[in-house]
């Protein structure tokens, strides 16, 4: 539970219908099993303590007795359960029935919450038994004591207010406007479904797209428990499907026609931090500070208690999140970002009238990608590619093996190739400034920098071009550029596309849009084995000598850090566990830790470099334009960040 880390479970029992006496103890048997596995919330499905099947049973006074005696049965075990326990039950109040949920924990029944909606079509006909649950609460007395009946309840955790649990039954989440959309509004995290949901050809797929585009539409984790084994196969079948789900994520799905347990451990955090960052979140025509309260209005807040351990995170953690691990779904996602990159580029050069596109090639990553975009751009233009002018400028740190890329690219796609060595223009500078040659510090660095960018600034005025930059987003992190060199630029291809993405990038052209065998794959396959770097300190023995990933830590960390620094805006202790658990038996928790303090001590020294970007089209949820996704002052200091790393145990 530390963290915003919650195990939650979604059950199916072996029932038995009209056995409420036998259902009960196998409710309790997998409520015991789950606690042992650390679960606060234990959600089971619809009418579980009778069975949903039960027909016109539900009239009879016997099994309606039956029923609250199984309550009070798993209320009084609950005292050595440590978690919530949601079951279902029929309940009358003031002469009708109803379907509820039934709030268990630590010897309390905290609330019952009706089915809302109750669907009376098809193969169901619940109306002729139970009807509609209302909104605001009512108190009941049960068991000798009061506790609220009505759909608006939440129960909270009194050491961890994030985990606020709402409910809804079944169809409630199958109607237009479910009741969950306002349960979220008023605070809850969780949304916990108790369902008896039938299967057809077809409709677990759908019933899968409903809980996983709830918890992303609500910003919520959404568990769904349906009843399975036991219910009646008179007319039709139920599959016990288990789902849980996370802001759209679908986290665990148990095996369908199976009874047990399926768990998974939600981060509530993430839930917290994608609400409050969606000014939109709100009951319409409702905005600044009154809307939360408004939200909350009427509901009957109910707080519960449990242990708070840290788990040891079951939880699946992205080494690269920003990069699919389905090859089908990364395909996709790279024709998608091509696709947007050179959008964005063909309508730079519509509005700007400019001819040509002047691009830096380096024989490296970042500088393909931009060069491939670019040619894109001019393929939906209609323009002949001639007008891409490829420049390679070769320096002091360069091989030949970027060099023979770069140029041989530029030739494989039918562009212009131009060369413009350097050596002699920035020795000519280093004379004016009165730099030593031999000395090889920043400023023998950013001198080589920004005269290329000088070159490309002024072949694209003579060309009535426009420079294209080749910069990534993990650059701009860390600001690994050269201030007004390759920082600067027309327009940014590159600038919201993470490192770790750009070679899948590369790598889906090669595969995907080039002839097998061809020089242009064969190229681009190079590339991707050259290592990442600037080139602008001399080669060793005529290989690459300065190793970007050397300097200031591997990438797909960075990127790591990054995305939860940015998506979340989680703190370094819970990236640092997160990281442990992505990058285990990869990097050691001390290497981490290293990088993650270069990681936050750039990330905001380099402010200053990212307040005046050039413009660049966002392909992703991450981006750091100034104008967009990141407003931050660049003399904001890290001291709090970085205390928070060295304190880390």
């Amino acid at each position: 539970m530390k963290d915003g880390f919650c195990r939650v479970a979604a059950a199916t029992p072996a029932i038995r219908v009209a056995d409420v006496a036998g259902n009960v103890q196998e409710i309790l048997r997998l409520a015991g099993q789950a606690c042992e596995d650390g679960c606060k919330l234990v959600v089971f499905p619809e009418l579980c303590l009778t069975g949903y099947s039960c027909g016109d049973l539900f009239y009879q006074e016997s099994l309606q007795r039956a029923a609250l005696d199984g309550l009070l049965t798993i209320r009084e075990e609950s005292r050595s359960l440590d978690a919530l326990l949601l079951v279902g039950l029929p309940f009358r109040y003031q002469g009708r029935l109803y379907n509820v949920a039934a709030a268990v924990c630590h010897g309390s029944v905290l609330g019952l919450v009706p089915k809302r909606f109750v669907p009376n079509y098809g193969e169901f006909y619940e109306r002729r038994y139970f009807a509609e649950g209302f909104g605001e609460c009512v108190e009941v007395e049960l068991f000798g004591e009061t506790t609220g009946f009505g759909t608006d309840q939440l129960f909270v955790h009194s050491v961890m207010p994030q985990m606020s649990v709402a409910c809804e039954l079944c169809e409630d989440l199958w109607v237009p406007v479910p009741p969950s959309g306002r349960h979220a509004q008023a605070g809850a995290h969780i949304i916990a479904n108790l369902s008896a949901s039938d299967e057809l050809v077809g409709k677990s797929d759908y019933r899968r797209t409903l809980v996983t585009g709830q918890s992303a539409r609500l910003y919520a984790a959404y568990v769904y428990a349906s009843a399975g084994t036991g219910e009646s196969t008179q007319d039709v079948v139920y599959s016990g499907h288990r789902l849980i789900s996370e802001n759209g994520r679908l986290l665990a799905e148990g095996d369908r026609y199976s009874t047990g347990l399926t768990e998974a451990d939600i981060d509530l955090g993430a839930c917290v931090a994608r609400r409050q960052g969606m000014t939109t979140f709100a009951p319409d025509g409702v905005s600044g500070c009154k809307r939360a309260l408004l939200a909350q209005d009427g509901y009957r807040r109910t707080v519960f208690a449990t242990d708070c351990p840290t788990i040891s995170l079951r939880r699946r953690v992205d080494r690269h999140p920003f990069v699919p691990e389905d090859d089908e779904a990364l395909g996709g996602r790279c024709q998608e970002i091509l696709a947007i990159q050179s959008a964005g580029l063909e309508q730079r050069l519509r509005h700007t009238r400019a001819r040509t596109a002047v691009i830096g090639i380096s024989g490296g990553l970042d500088s393909t990608l931009a060069l491939l975009v670019a040619v894109m751009a001019f393929d939906r233009l209609g323009w002949e590619r001639a007008g891409v002018i490829g420049i390679t400028m070769p320096g002091f740190g360069t091989t030949d093996r970027t060099y023979d890329n770069a140029c041989e690219l530029v030739r494989s796609l039918g562009a212009t190739l131009r060369e413009i060595p350097i050596a002699a223009a920035v020795r000519q500078h280093f004379a004016d400034i009165g730099q030593d040659e031999g000395t090889h510090d920043v400023t023998y660095e950013n001198a080589q920098a920004r005269e290329r960018t000088q070159i490309l600034m002024d072949v694209a005025n003579k060309e009535n071009g426009l420079v294209v930059g080749t910069g990534d987003l993990s650059e701009l992190a860390l600001g690994w550029a050269t201030y007004n060199g390759d920082h600067m630029s027309m327009y940014a291809v590159n600038a919201s596309v993470p490192k770790t993405l750009v070679r899948h990038l590369v790598r889906y052209y090669a595969i995907r849009l080039c002839e097998t065998g061809s020089v242009l794959q064969k190229v681009l396959l190079d590339v991707l084995d050259t290592p990442v770097s600037p080139e602008l300190l001399p080669p060793e023995d005529g290989v690459i000598s300065q190793k970007t990933e050397e300097l200031v830590g591997p990438y797909e960390l960075h990127d790591f850090f990054l995305y939860y620094l940015m998506r979340f805006g989680y703190t370094p202790r819970k990236i640092d566990r997160l990281a442990a658990a992505a990058f285990a038996g990869v990097f050691d928790q001390t290497t981490i830790r290293k990088w993650m303090r270069v990681f936050y001590r750039r990330f905001f020294a380099q402010q200053f470099k990212r307040s005046c970007l050039p413009d660049g089209p966002k392909v992703g949820t991450v981006a750091l334009s100034p104008r967009g996704d990141w407003r931050m002052p660049s003399d904001a200091v890290s001291d709090l960040w970085l205390a928070e790393i060295d304190g880390l145990e």
